[in-house]
């Protein structure tokens, strides 16, 4: 698999919370940092959406925003608004005034990742991911949206079940709407992808994560020299390459131990490690316990779970 889709399916993404939000009138509210990826879908009308140190964003119809680390955020029928301090909830939620036609519906909530790797993903991606309906409405991703503000309209048998499942698709289509990389952000696996050289390297070293790979081998897979390539790929995803490879094999060991199914021989074998005790080194080193004891902890906490 290419790396996104290599990530992706390690932290098993699903839609935890989607609930319909509506509003009328002058409005505003602001949400605290919450451990999870945010999502905002504008199914009619319009809104602002304000983070700190960021102008106001107006959210049109059909637009789409992501947060990854969802930092504390405010919403506004317009910017400049006082907002009303509020808390994150399962149901739905009415802003503004109480009663007559909203002039806001929108689908919100946030999505779960296997927290065991979790920060992976989100470290590899910008602040804020915003899909305009303007680029979005003549693409799949437009007709997702379609489709979606169509199930919300409705009250058809297994409604919920359809409408977690195309936020989830949503959310792939996201993560890699081609339009991202033209756009100046922070170092990201995103920026990566969008870089034909560095994503030769990227996707080498996801296909094959049991090589020894050296920066002079995955300089020649991107095509640029040494020392251009170890910049770049600093520059672009924030870590150089063989921290980044390094990151992916502990990463693909912390899923495997949680889920209890290999021995440390095979988990050594599959990500590049000579030994079980070379790999049980490394990994006491990057993550300051032995492999044996992360997984009794995931263990005991997936049961108190």
């Amino acid at each position: 698999m290419d790396p996104l889709s290599d990530i992706i399916g390690l932290l098993r993404p699903t839609a935890a919370v989607a609930k319909p939000i509506t509003a009328r009138g002058r409005w505003g509210v602001r949400y605290r940092a919450h451990d999870a990826p945010g999502f905002t879908i504008i199914l009619e009308g319009q809104a602002w959406l304000s983070l700190d140190g960021e102008k106001p964003l107006r959210l049109a119809q059909g637009d789409f925003v992501l947060l990854p680390t969802t930092p504390a955020f405010s919403l506004s029928s317009e910017p400049g608004l006082e907002c009303v301090p509020v808390e994150p909830r399962n149901e739905a939620v009415r802003h503004g005034e109480r009663e007559g036609t909203p002039d806001l519906i929108a689908l919100g909530g946030s999505f779960a990742f296997a927290r065991v790797n979790a920060p992976l993903l989100l470290a590899l991606l910008p602040r804020l991911i915003h899909i305009p309906a303007s680029e979005g409405r003549a693409t799949r991703f437009g007709r997702l949206i379609d489709l979606l503000a169509e199930e919300c309209a409705t009250d058809y048998p297994g409604k919920e079940l359809i409408v977690h499942r195309m936020l989830e698709a949503l959310l792939v289509e996201a993560l890699r709407w081609r339009s991202i990389g033209n756009r100046a952000m922070p170092a990201s696996l995103l920026g990566g992808m969008q870089d034909p050289a560095l994503a030769r390297a990227l996707q080498a070293m996801h296909a094959d994560v049991r090589a020894n790979w050296t920066v002079a081998d995955l300089a020649r897979m991107a095509g640029i020299s040494r020392s251009g390539f170890a910049a770049r790929f600093g520059e672009v995803l924030g870590c150089g390459p063989i921290e980044y490879l390094v990151r992916w094999r502990m990463a693909i060991a912390k899923d495997a131990l949680t889920h209890g199914a290999k021995s440390l021989d095979r988990i050594a074998d599959e990500i590049g490690y000579e030994s079980a005790s070379a790999f049980s080194t490394a990994f006491r080193k990057r993550l300051g316990c032995p492999p044996g004891k992360f997984a009794r902890d995931m263990a005991e906490q997936n049961r108190i779970r």
